[in-house]
């Protein structure tokens, strides 16, 4: 018997589609949740894409997708949107069932979720074939997400299960809410995207098993090379901006798009020289969200009060105290900035006051602070919440810091209190060498300047001043 040509277009409710095994169906939901493009086994490019409809709201139909590139692959712009496939095959495989796309029959198309009004698609595989059919469903799941309580949609979507940056921690399998800021290849294999959400990550405890390790300066950042000064002026200044890194150059990280809000699912999260970064792995997910959605317009209003806090560029974080009285500054009315404020000054040269962290001082030997004509020569490394500089302690800069030439003992607690190395009495050298640091947060003059007026900002370097340590 003939099939019906009206058959080709029913669109089959989710759960009736999952009972219809070895069957191509045609299926219309809301996008979950997409994982990144990548390349498949063969020679196919590959995503997932998770869908629910009224019908299958949880855990919903996971439809896997094979183009023969990654352009032709869909593209959610944000989770909620509507997806049509055409003719997918229902597959049973090890326990789940899922759909699957092919290339040479299957098509889709791509719209608007309940905000929408229009009935075109932003996206479309070449052989999609529009339909006025298809508008009575559209408009059906836009008012179920409509008439959807928004505290239910959260749930929705799993919105409440995620990890502001300020409560970032090290593990497996978390699920991070973020801004886009920036991505670019930083290696052959490996790319990197740069992500924040206004908040402050807390910093790294570290743990000094040698003194070299605390001697050797550590890197200022995770990419193999700063990035360029006009990417990095359009970073927010206030908050911490953690690496995103993928080390497959045949996943689709370089389509992320940027300046948009997203959820990363199952992101491993590590600590690398101090420093946060996630890693995506092949099982991670993620789901793009509208500027409008709750959580993303708290983080926003929440960022935008920060700004206008007097003191809004101190440690902000309830991980992070405010700065210690171990260091007093000459400009006591000097407003704080941030060190990424700092490295953005549009001037090579100017002063500034900051609250940081001390995490290096080279040398650290005490005996080696001065040269041999007994001048102070210094290098510390300075991190705070948004970025990392090395800055010098020098001749006469160090003279009022250390008010004079103290003695060793005086100038190894000096050294040992910024370090926040805690020197337990009756331990071994050995034990105190692997004794755990946490540098207290300070205040810090600092002035920037440049060693050659033909290359003014290859060569800007930055030197404390006007500070004292208070014991």
């Amino acid at each position: 018997m003939a099939r019906r040509r009206d058959d080709d277009y029913r669109f089959l409710p989710l759960v009736s589609a999952i009972s219809a095994i070895n069957q191509k169906v045609n299926l219309v939901g809301v996008v979950l949740e997409t994982s990144i493009p990548r390349q498949s086994k063969g020679t196919d490019c590959f995503c997932t894409v998770k869908i629910i409809d009224e019908s299958y709201s949880s855990p919903g139909l996971l439809v896997n997708c094979f183009e023969e590139n990654m352009e032709k692959l869909p593209s959610v712009q944000t989770a909620g949107d509507i997806i049509i496939f055409s003719r997918v095959m229902i597959k049973y495989h090890r326990g789940d069932v899922n759909a699957v796309f092919n290339k040479k029959f299957s098509s889709f198309a791509i719209f608007e979720g309940k905000h929408g009004t229009q009935f075109q698609p932003y996206q479309a595989s070449a052989n999609f074939h529009p339909r006025d059919e298809n508008n009575k469903f559209l408009d059906c799941l836009r008012k179920w997400l409509l008439n959807h309580n928004p505290d239910k949609s959260i749930s929705l979507f799993g919105l409440n299960e995620y990890l502001p940056l300020e409560d970032i921690r090290v593990g497996d399998h978390l699920t991070l809410i973020c801004k886009v800021l920036h991505i670019c290849k930083v290696q052959e294999n490996k790319w990197m995207a740069f992500v924040w959400d206004g908040t402050d990550a807390p910093r790294a405890n570290m743990r000094a098993k040698k003194e070299n390790e605390i001697e050797e300066l550590p890197p200022l950042q995770l990419e193999p090379f700063p990035l360029p000064r006009d990417v990095l002026r359009k970073f927010p200044t206030i908050g911490t901006i953690v690496r995103v890194v993928i080390e497959n150059d045949n996943q689709g990280f370089q389509l992320l798009n940027c300046d948009r809000w997203l959820k990363l699912i199952n992101v491993t999260c590590e600590q690398h020289f101090g420093l946060w970064r996630c890693m995506l792995m092949p099982y991670s997910k993620l789901q793009y969200l509208s500027d409008t959605e709750k959580l993303v317009s708290e983080s926003q209003r929440n960022y935008e009060k920060r700004l206008t806090l007097k003191r809004r560029r101190e440690p902000f974080s309830g991980h992070l105290p405010l700065s210690s009285i171990m260091t007093e500054t000459c400009y006591i009315n000097m407003p704080f900035v941030t060190l990424l404020d700092v490295i953005n000054h549009p001037q090579v040269t100017g002063k500034f006051k900051c609250a940081v962290r001390v995490i290096s001082i080279r040398p650290f030997e005490t005996e080696d602070f001065c040269s041999p004509q007994g001048i102070y020569r210094i290098t510390l490394t300075l991190e705070d919440a948004t970025a990392r500089i090395h800055a010098f302690l020098f001749a006469e800069d160090s003279e009022y810091f250390f008010d004079g030439y103290p003695s060793d003992k005086t100038l190894k607690r000096t050294r040992n209190a910024l370090l926040g190395v805690m020197i337990p009495s009756g331990r071994s050298n050995e034990e105190q060498q692997c004794a755990q640091r946490n540098p207290p947060w300070v205040e810090f003059c600092l002035k920037s300047y440049y060693t050659d007026k033909n290359d003014k900002w290859g060569t800007r370097k930055y030197r404390i001043f006007a500070t004292k340590f208070v014991d």
